[in-house]
């Protein structure tokens, strides 16, 4: 039984049974294969026993096609690659993606004892690096696509610790093991922006001056983000590829 399915990650969903199938093989050498296929009752108790039919080997191997493809599609393009993605490891058990974003305007949340209000404001360009369950983010001076020598900022924001580690707190992260690299990079995308920001992560801020005050500017002006308040943290982007 070498094809046995890792269902470790999935210890939370409940399954139940729906069907049970019997080989039996003829004795001799020429031997024959007859297949019984039982439904099961909701006590998981099988009943109406009966040969398998066309229709039913039929969904069987549909749904073994759509399990080998689930396993080999994670972070695979739906086309072409998306221009802002700089690097992946498509690995099943270790993938990770490395990509930036523009500077845009997202919509932000804080916890009302940041004093910060919740709403739109302009954040500037950023990188981010992630695998399945973890999140690194940085800044960048420059929405131009970045190479192995561009310089990286400590990202201006809450929670963040100072290698660029994401605290996500009490956020459940669902990434989808057949999930392709665009969905992958919005999934983060949409937790990152959707979480609540509360807290700074060590004693220095992320921004040259006060990171609560710079904020509470940003969404009450709607003005562009000032880069010349970012700090650089002597990170390219050639570190986060060792």
């Amino acid at each position: 039984m070498n094809n046995l399915i890792d269902r470790t990650e999935d210890f939370g969903r409940l399954y139940h049974p729906k069907s049970a199938l019997v080989f039996y093989e003829s004795k001799g050498l020429d031997k024959e294969v007859y297949v019984e296929h039982f439904d099961m009752d909701r006590n998981g108790t099988p009943i109406n026993a009966h040969p398998l039919t066309e229709l039913e080997a039929g969904a069987l191997a549909k749904a073994l096609m759509t399990e080998k493809q689930r396993q080999t599609a994670f972070l695979k393009p739906v086309g072409i690659l998306p221009t802002n993605i700089l690097h992946i490891n498509p690995s099943r058990d270790k993938g990770a993606v490395i990509w930036y974003t523009k500077s845009q305007k997202r919509p932000l949340y804080f916890i009302e004892g940041l004093g910060i209000p919740s709403g739109q404001g302009f954040v500037p360009a950023m990188v981010w690096q992630a695998t399945k369950n973890s999140l690194r983010v940085f800044a960048l001076s420059t929405c131009r696509r970045p190479t192995e020598k561009t310089p990286l900022y400590y990202a201006p924001f809450f929670n963040i610790y100072e290698d660029g580690r994401v605290c996500m707190g009490s956020v459940s992260i669902e990434i989808k093991e057949s999930a392709c690299v665009e969905e992958f990079t919005k999934a983060w995308e949409d937790y990152f922006f959707n979480s609540y920001f509360s807290h700074l992560m060590g004693e220095n801020s992320p921004v040259k001056g006060n990171c609560v005050t710079l904020w509470k500017d940003l969404i009450s002006t709607g003005r562009t983000f000032p880069i010349e308040l970012l700090k650089k943290n002597n990170k390219t982007i050639k570190n986060l590829l060792s």
